[in-house]
């Protein structure tokens, strides 16, 4: 596929994630999708990433992904991010706090066919929790 048609799909990615349309993430991905930096407990595939962003939708309602910046070739985007957030909801074993964070993160996603393949990323976690008031 394409540069742009990569860039298509993580647009569209990013508009089901921003929008709580978590059920849209199969479109996204291919059914054995590698996460080289999983959730804890995060199982492969699209599944996975549903999950996952099902437990950050809970803890944060109103989480929101802005991607800041792009690089693409043909098969790979890499791109960095600030995820907002207010706490409302169960993290990590930690009750809602009421808190507002805004952490960053990296990422780098392999496509192949139009799908997401394999992806390596970070997030500022421990920011997260310094925001959250849940570590020194």
């Amino acid at each position: 596929m394409s540069r742009n048609s990569n860039l298509a799909t993580l647009e569209k990615l990013g508009s089901a994630v921003n929008g709580n349309r978590l059920g849209e993430l199969d479109d996204f991905f291919v059914s054995d999708s590698v996460d080289h930096d999983p959730a804890p407990g995060q199982v492969p595939g699209p599944e996975g990433y549903e999950e996952m962003f099902a437990t950050m939708k809970r803890a944060f309602p109103d989480l929101h992904i802005d991607v800041e910046h792009v690089v693409a070739t043909d098969d790979e985007v890499a791109f960095a991010y600030t995820i907002t957030g207010t706490h409302l909801g169960e993290l990590m074993g930690h009750g809602a706090t009421g808190r507002t964070v805004s952490y960053r993160g990296m990422q780098i996603s392999r496509f192949a066919d139009g799908k997401l393949v394999e992806r390596w990323g970070s997030s500022d976690e421990l920011g997260m929790l310094r925001q959250l008031g849940l570590t020194p």
